[in-house]
């Protein structure tokens, strides 16, 4: 099978489900994103990590497909897929509140950065962001799952705690922002 289809060469794409749109579409920027965050996860997966970290980036590429069908397939859709839940946000908590455990309560704003791993966390991080505002952008205009939103910032939150866990791990010391005084 090629790869491509030649199909996209006019400046659409298609939905699942077989509706065209436009590659501009607010809908293909926030699964668009979803899919370019998803490679920095991968990224962040092939460092070094602790145990429980390569089983979050595990979990959460398999997520980030789910949520970027999700995002690509309208609710009014005939197209079967699975969706993001309560239960996947549930699990972003779970898994933000172990990793918080361990680590010491935030006093002042850190720096994004630490080991390769942290720092590509923090990178997904904002990335993820993103994400979070093109989906709301989208919904403005387009049917989309209030869960999906909640998915994704929550999803922000674990990449910065998951940062924070990994530099600790790796026994890299946060560097604090402190602005200066004038």
């Amino acid at each position: 099978m090629k790869i491509y289809t030649k199909k996209g060469d006019s400046g659409e794409t298609s939905l699942f489900g077989g509706q065209r749109v436009s590659k501009s579409a607010e809908r293909i920027e926030a699964y668009g994103t979803v899919d370019e965050l998803n490679s920095y996860v991968g990224l962040a997966a092939s460092y070094d990590l602790s145990d429980a970290g390569k089983y979050y980036l595990r979990r959460i590429q398999e997520l980030l497909f789910i949520l970027g069908a999700d995002l690509a397939t309208p609710p009014s859709s005939e197209t079967r897929i699975n969706r993001i839940d309560e239960e996947n946000t549930a699990f972003l908590e779970d898994a933000i509140d172990e990793m918080q455990e361990g680590l010491e309560p935030l006093k002042n704003f850190i720096l994004p950065g630490g080991s390769q791993p942290g720092a590509t966390l923090h990178i997904a991080r904002t990335v993820c962001r993103r994400a979070e505002r093109a989906a709301v952008a989208c919904q403005q205009t387009d049917n989309i799952s209030e869960e999906c939103i909640r998915f994704l910032n929550r999803l922000s939150d674990f990449f910065f705690v998951m940062a924070r866990f990994e530099n600790k791990d790796a026994g890299i010391r946060e560097e604090t922002w402190e602005p200066e005084k004038q």
